[in-house]
């Protein structure tokens, strides 16, 4: 992740203080700990102790999942890949697709046994397959983390079964969902959606009540252990608009759907997504001194998407504030200057602007010239 995706998370994830008379009352939910978030900015909007650190149980399988469409996309595995089934893995306890020891699965069974049957031995099998056992996978698992920004996340197994050291927070998790989504779309399509897969003579339904219940929901993983109770991430899309919800420490199984939808329904209907800027769209040009051109465009690597209460997207208002003068070279990204967005008059957030493009110092003529212009400017 570059510096500016690091410190643009960071600012869409603060509270946005200045609408608080505003803003609907979020939800009260009754989990141990939740996170709604706007899936195209990473936008908070409505929370509960989202940084404590808890047992993931078979949430954990994002991350698996993460790194194993991670593979697919390297070239490293392939989906009519078949891989030996260890001792191990096929004795690997708790949910399970019911693969046999001394024999072949294919990746895609693999991974469909992971993320719809919540296989425990599909996890091994591919972490296996990946790292050669499963302790390098856990390393991969936490550099992964850190590179993704899961400042809070610590991971020991491929499968979320109990470990002290074994721990993330909603926050993280809707970090990693997000980056699921926006990284690997035509695998998430594909695969978490499904609502039952037979393997082994045996099938298995999805856990995620929420792809029964709402029709815009499409993904995404359900955990449950004694100890974290019953979680779910899950995610929905209306229209152009995606949220992110993570539900932490439910009381049962129909608890967290039911709280999940209630999370997912109240980002819907209370809150509008506005698109401020498209992803390098020119938010506006600098003069650029010494350089070989004369001026460089200032936009954004993805769209700027912000979330406000319903019926104030027109009240949107921006003004870009940046230091002059600016010197060759300029790299492509650099940061430039800072996008102030209000809403309704009031302060909404601070983001980083960079350079579209870049712009290498010019000649020794070229810079004697515009350093004689400097002193008269």
């Amino acid at each position: 992740m570059t510096i500016f995706r690091r410190l643009l998370v960071a600012v869409l994830y603060l509270p946005v203080l200045a609408l608080a008379q505003q803003a609907p009352s979020a939800p009260v939910l009754a989990a141990r700990s939740w996170l709604l978030i706007e899936a195209a900015s990473g936008q908070e909007l409505a929370s509960q102790a989202p940084d404590q650190r808890l047992e993931p149980a078979s949430l954990t399988k994002l991350m698996t999942a993460y790194l194993s469409f991670a593979a697919l996309k390297q070239g490293t595995l392939k989906l009519d890949q078949t891989v030996p089934v260890s001792q191990k893995a096929w004795k690997t306890g708790g949910s399970r697709m019911f693969i046999q020891v001394g024999t072949q699965v294919r990746v895609e069974d693999l991974l469909k046994g992971m993320i719809v049957q919540s296989g425990n031995d599909a996890c091994v099998a591919l972490a296996e397959a990946i790292a050669g056992d499963e302790e390098n996978f856990a390393q991969l698992m936490n550099r992964e983390a850190q590179r993704l920004g899961m400042k809070d996340s610590s991971f020991r197994n491929a499968s979320g079964l109990p470990d002290p050291q074994h721990y993330t927070t909603a926050r993280d998790l809707a970090t990693l969902a997000g980056a699921l989504i926006r990284d690997f779309p035509e695998e998430y399509a594909k695969y978490y959606s499904l609502k039952d897969f037979r393997y082994n003579n045996i099938t298995q339904p999805n856990r995620n009540r929420l792809l029964w219940i709402d029709p815009t929901v499409d993904g995404l993983k359900t955990g449950h252990t004694e100890a974290a109770g019953y979680c779910l991430v899950s995610s929905a899309k209306r229209g152009p608009r995606r949220l992110v919800s993570v539900v932490l420490g439910a009381a049962s199984d129909k608890v967290r759907a039911q709280e999940s939808l209630k999370l997912l329904s109240f980002g819907f209907q209370f809150y509008d997504a506005v698109q401020v800027y498209a992803k390098n769209e020119a938010v506006s040009s600098l003069r650029v001194w010494k350089g070989v051109a004369s001026s460089v465009k200032l936009g954004f690597v993805n769209d700027l998407v912000i979330a406000v209460p319903k019926g104030f997207g027109p009240k949107i208002r921006t003004e870009l504030v940046s230091q002059q003068p600016l010197m060759a070279p300029v790299a492509q990204g650099q940061a430039l200057g800072t996008l102030k967005v209000s809403v309704d008059g009031k302060p909404f957030g601070d983001y980083p602007v960079l350079a579209l493009e870049a712009v290498p110092s010019a000649g020794i003529v070229g810079r004697l010239i515009d350093t004689v212009r400097l002193w008269f400017n």
